[in-house]
């Protein structure tokens, strides 16, 4: 059958989808007001149930595997991952570059297919960090990103195509409270990337002495 692209004129509908409480939702929603404005149908959405059928879905910061008869439910299903495809699929690919000490992040706009960040890349980007900034600045930059790349793709005059991953992958696993313990042994200036990555509400730094278990939140202060 012909493919008319018929679908990718305005208004399109557009799927942002976001399976769990992520910091990312602000910043789904904003792509969609953003959208609306420029004549899309889009609408966010936070379960699989949710999405209908329509042009383009982006799941950003999502947690599960989308299953076949959903993706089929879209005419290109997209997603943004933070690493230099095929290396580091998986969980929390900035959180984990950070603390390798990387102030340079590569950013993906990818295919979504059954195999998790394995689909063919769209559009290779990064972000840039000077070495001070903590989990909001390091959320914000990414958010911003995230929103632009969505944006250039639709902003195409004909649906791009992507290029297949090449080399082995390698992956990054889901981070657990254990990943945000301190050593109170070592120096702060040791371990101040895992301070910078660390959700003070949600996951913690923390540290044990003495028997007991302590919270250690970082915040920046402002200049005198």
């Amino acid at each position: 059958m012909i493919d008319t692209l018929d679908w990718w004129q305005k208004p399109r509908r557009i799927n942002v989808v976001v399976d769990n409480p992520s910091w990312i939702v602000p910043f789904a929603e904003h792509l969609v007001s953003e959208l609306r404005l420029g004549g899309d149908d889009a609408v966010f959405v936070c379960s699989h149930e949710q999405i209908s059928v329509g042009a383009v879905a982006f799941y950003l910061g999502c947690m599960h595997v989308t299953p076949p008869d959903v993706l089929a439910r879209s005419r290109r299903n997209l997603v943004v991952h933070e690493s230099d495809l095929p290396k580091g699929r998986g969980f929390s690919p900035m959180t984990w570059q950070i603390l390798e000490g990387a102030k340079r992040i590569p950013v993906c706009l990818l295919e979504a297919v059954e195999s998790v960040d394995a689909g063919p890349v769209i559009y290779r980007d990064a972000i840039v960090f000077e070495g001070h900034e903590l989990v909001d600045e390091l959320r914000s930059k990414l958010g911003d990103k995230t929103q632009s790349l969505c944006r250039r793709f639709l902003a195409e005059q004909m649906p791009p195509v992507g290029e297949p991953q090449v080399g082995a992958g390698t992956f990054y696993a889901r981070r657990r409270p254990a990943d945000s313990q301190l050593d109170p042994a070592r120096t702060i200036v040791d371990q101040f990337d895992l301070l910078r990555v660390v959700d003070n509400e949600r996951y913690p730094a923390w540290f044990q002495h003495r028997g007991n278990k302590y919270k250690l939140a970082i915040e920046k202060m402002p200049e005198d």
